[in-house]
């Protein structure tokens, strides 16, 4: 089964067309999984990925060995997992330290371009000896608001 579109003419000759994706490297396509190989974000070298190919042998049905087929795919999906997790971890903490030294440069750099003055203080006369005390009027009740002021209700004996 091939990609693309073909077209058959009158006289039966075919003509095949490529999709814009037949045309690109896959390895330069970072979405496919040649390129996530080919630049080491996914594991390629463990013995998990092994299971994984198939085998076109055909196998006489047996019922122990299915069952036993089925349990070893489990414990071979587990113990991917937690590869892929450490393989992942080990990679991020190499990013990670890049990243911090990354930021160290550049607040040192920071740091080394700004300067900060601090402010001359002016000393007036007259504001350190007179101190003025401030009256603040009293909040205004608002009628409006029950509680407040005049009671807008009537009240009951």
């Amino acid at each position: 089964m091939r990609h693309g579109s073909a077209f058959v003419r009158n006289d039966a000759k075919v003509f095949r067309f490529c999709t814009s994706k037949m045309k690109r490297n896959p390895r330069k396509v970072r979405w496919t999984k040649a390129f996530r190989k080919a630049a080491g974000k996914e594991m390629t070298i463990d013995s998990t990925i092994e299971f994984e190919k198939r085998r076109n042998v055909p196998v006489r049905y047996d019922r122990d060995l299915i069952q036993t087929t089925i349990k070893a795919m489990k414990r071979v999906g587990e113990i991917k997992s937690r590869r892929e997790r450490a393989f992942f971890k080990n990679r991020m903490a190499v990013s990670r330290e890049k990243q911090r030294a990354h930021r160290k440069k550049s607040l040192d750099a920071a740091k080394a371009s700004a300067k900060l003055h601090e402010p001359m203080a002016v000393e007036s006369p007259i504001s350190s000896k007179v101190q003025e005390k401030i009256r603040v009027p009293a909040k205004s009740r608002s009628a409006l608001i029950q509680g407040e002021g005049r009671s807008m209700g009537m009240d009951i004996d």
